[in-house]
């Protein structure tokens, strides 16, 4: 059977742009090396003023990534944060699904490949440590869309899940689809997040706020590292390779890094068997 190959980063780039500028240059090699057809993004700042333009919208034009499609957050969050895919690839439909709950969203696009049609969901889901009964709904939210899409597509779902690998909402994933990472080496990363990289103090207040608005005591932990960020995709198609990346700090400085999280490189072979 022919197939072609697709490659696919995915990251959590950080909305509070601490050390963009600085951030921006690891990025930039590190994909550049990656040369990935396509890139999820979490944590995208869309706001003005800040950056001009978005993180989403340099990153396209520094690698010419010809397609970019943007999903705002819900609610007052829609103005700053997002989620954005750059491709090589055409985009036949871009939609935000809206996850209701901590504003959050999935992206949900269609594309065209070699003749086949390929859904990628790329998501933020609901921030809480340890289980969450909002982060499941979530999942189950997007599974019961994925269902609805017509014709059978080929399907990969990405990005940052807030979940560690033994929560509900990952179980129920693996349920239906296989981790990229586990499939390449038969267990998930060691961790994904935190990296060491410097926060700004207007981070720090954020993350603080969260943890006081969903903390439970019981999931405190100083110093946790942990698995977050996924790559699960259809059954139907082969891992040909995935590794964890955008993991090394600057050469002159050992707490600058891409972002808050490690990303996830996939490569995975499309069987040429289901013409659009």
């Amino acid at each position: 059977m022919n197939s072609v190959t697709l490659s696919l980063l995915t990251l959590n780039i950080l909305a509070d742009l601490s050390c963009w500028q600085q951030r921006k240059e690891l990025l930039v090699e590190g994909i550049e090396k990656l040369a990935p057809d396509v890139i999820a993004l979490q944590e995208v700042h869309l706001s003005e003023g800040f950056i001009q333009p978005n993180p989403a919208e340099w990153l396209a034009e520094q690698f010419n990534y010809t397609q970019l499609a943007l999903c705002p957050k819900t609610g007052r969050a829609a103005s700053f944060e997002g989620l954005a895919l750059l491709s090589r690839l055409p985009i036949l439909e871009n939609f935000c699904l809206d996850l209701q709950s901590q504003q959050r969203v999935a992206q949900i696009a269609a594309f065209s490949w070699e003749n086949q049609k390929l859904v990628l969901a790329n998501c933020h889901l609901f921030w809480q440590p340890g289980e969450s009964p909002e982060r499941l709904r979530q999942v189950e939210r997007l599974l019961k869309h994925l269902d609805s899409i017509p014709g059978k597509p080929y399907l990969v779902v990405c990005g940052d899940f807030n979940g560690e690998p033994h929560t509900q909402a990952i179980q129920l994933m693996r349920q239906r689809f296989r981790s990229a990472h586990v499939e390449a080496h038969g267990v998930e990363p060691d961790y994904t997040c935190p990296t060491p990289l410097k926060r700004s103090t207007w981070s720090l207040l954020r993350t603080m706020f969260h943890y006081i608005t969903v903390m439970r005591p019981s999931q405190m932990r100083l110093n946790w590292r942990g698995v977050l960020d996924y790559i699960f995709v259809d059954p139907r198609l082969r891992v040909i390779e995935c590794r964890v990346v955008l993991d090394q700090p600057a050469k002159n400085d050992p707490r600058l890094y891409p972002s808050d999280h490690f990303g996830l490189f996939a490569r995975l072979e499309i069987p040429l068997e289901q013409p659009i």
